[in-house]
This record gives structure tokens, C-alpha cells and sequence, in this order.
């Protein structure tokens, strides 16, 4: 016999025989689309303007929301990239919220930013520019336009927390309201935008020294 099952359905008429495998190939595919979308690599949709102009999300019909993009992007995260590796500044990624975020956001859940501070950086934000141990920050993704002007006192990040913060400054509900990520908050780096087909890119940005 070829495989187990062949074996398992011996004596049943062909026709049961065929179904079953068939039935066992379904399962066996749904198993491992499952296995790859929780251990390895996820899709999500972008709900916000936080992360234009790099990350778009859908405009609504008064195009007052902040968004350019006729539909929301889709993004893929590497869930297993910060098991084999270390986040790094400038990494998009996406997280669990702390607590704080729902009652100061409106909303918790997941989230998508880019990763500001580091472990044993001492960020700051003085009108609308972060530096990061006192050096001002480089930061390209940034549009004047949507750079905002406001002042933050500077912050020491402990071990194992993150600083995130949104690419659309003037309108990002992130650190800076409710606080630091923790690493086990962490789910995976954005690697991709595969949806609309106009958007397709890989994400090339791994570091940004300040």
C-alpha cells in the first residue's frame, strides 16, 4: 500500500476510498496554511493614517481621515524573525497594545508602528523631532507634513521595552500616550505589503542609527 490511509480504508468500495483521501488532504493543507499563519508569518490590515504616508490606509468619502489609499494595505509579519534575531530601530512592527492604550486611543488590540526607542536609549521629542541619547534622530519616513511640534521630556528605556511610535507624528496615538512595549508584546516585523497589487513592496528599512 502507498501511504496509511491506503491501508486504514483497504476493503471500502473506491468511491469511499477517494473521499477519504481527499478529505484527509483538505485537513492535511488546512493544518498547515494554520501552522505557517501562527508560528511563522501573518497578514493585517492597515485600519488607520498612523503610519502614512509609508503604510496607506483607505480614505473614507469626505477625504478627511488623513488616508491616500483607495483600500487599506495588507502587510505580512515574520513572527518567527525576532526569535532568530533582534528587533531593530526602524523595524515596522506589530504588537499587542498595553492596557493603557484602549482607554487613551479608544482602541487597543494590535497594532502596527515603527520601532523608535531601544533598550537603554534615552528618547526624547523637542518640537516635533526625537532624538535618541541627545542626538537628533534621522528619520526619512517622516513627511514635513504630517511631522507634528510637540515637546516630550526625555524617557530611559529599560530592558526588554520598546519604544513605537507612528510615521504620521500629527495624528498617532503611541508611545507617547501610553507608554513602552514590552518584548513579550512583541508578535512579529513587517516585511511586506501584498495588498492592493499597486502597493506591493518588501520593507527594506532595518535600522536607522541616530
Amino acid at each position: 500500500m502507498r501511504n496509511p490511509i491506503d491501508r486504514l480504508t483497504r476493503g471500502l468500495p473506491n468511491g469511499w476510498r477517494v473521499t477519504i483521501d481527499w478529505l484527509v488532504t483538505i485537513a492535511g493543507a488546512i493544518v498547515i496554511v494554520l501552522a505557517v499563519k501562527f508560528f511563522i508569518i501573518n497578514p493585517y490590515r492597515i485600519p488607520s493614517s498612523s503610519m502614512e504616508p509609508t503604510l496607506h490606509c483607505a480614505r473614507d468619502a469626505n477625504d478627511a481621515n488623513g488616508c491616500l489609499g483607495s483600500y487599506s494595505d495588507r502587510v505580512l509579519a515574520c513572527r518567527i524573525c525576532f526569535r532568530f534575531g533582534s528587533p531593530h530601530r526602524g523595524n515596522i512592527v506589530v504588537f499587542n497594545t498595553p492596557a493603557a492604550a484602549a482607554q487613551d486611543c479608544g482602541s487597543g488590540g494590535v497594532y502596527v508602528k515603527r520601532l523608535i526607542g531601544m533598550p537603554g536609549d534615552t528618547w526624547s521629542e523637542k518640537d516635533g523631532y526625537v532624538y535618541i541619547d541627545g542626538k537628533k534622530l534621522n528619520e526619512p519616513y517622516i513627511q514635513a507634513s504630517r511631522r507634528d511640534d510637540y515637546s516630550y521630556p526625555a524617557v530611559k528605556i529599560p530592558p526588554d521595552h520598546y519604544f513605537m511610535m507612528g510615521d504620521n507624528r500629527a495624528d498617532s496615538c503611541d508611545s507617547r500616550r501610553w507608554g513602552l512595549v514590552t518584548k513579550s508584546e512583541l508578535i512579529g516585523k513587517v516585511v511586506a505589503t501584498y495588498w492592493p497589487p499597486s502597493r506591493l513592496s518588501l520593507q527594506s528599512v532595518e535600522s536607522l542609527l541616530p
